[in-house]
């Protein structure tokens, strides 16, 4: 599996943790969207796309099945999602940049 394009739309600082949405696009034909760039306890990680549940939990929709997949993918987005910041810096982020 590649990962074979990955957009990231920074948000504002509104929520001083969530710092951008993501999208992902695998082997050119499989595409996952709304994955979020967390600012944790211990740095940058990406949180998969969830619902929340009728008990008031949170289920990931999609999510990888290794640790290797689940690195892979978090090392790209959060590559890019640094890659945009120094592109355009902070001041150029919205809040509702995700919605295309």
């Amino acid at each position: 599996m590649d990962i074979t394009e990955v957009k990231v739309y920074p948000v504002r600082k509104h929520d001083e943790k969530l710092k951008a949405f993501a999208t992902i696009i695998l082997d050119d034909c499989f595409v996952i969207r709304d994955l979020k760039v967390i600012n944790g306890n211990t740095g940058l990680f990406v949180a998969m796309p969830s619902r929340k549940k009728a008990d008031g939990t949170y289920a990931d929709i999609a999510h990888p099945l290794n640790q290797d997949t689940r690195h892979k993918m978090e090392q790209t987005v959060i590559g890019e999602y640094k890659r945009v910041l120094e592109e355009v810096g902070e001041d150029a982020f919205t809040e509702d940049a995700h919605m295309e």
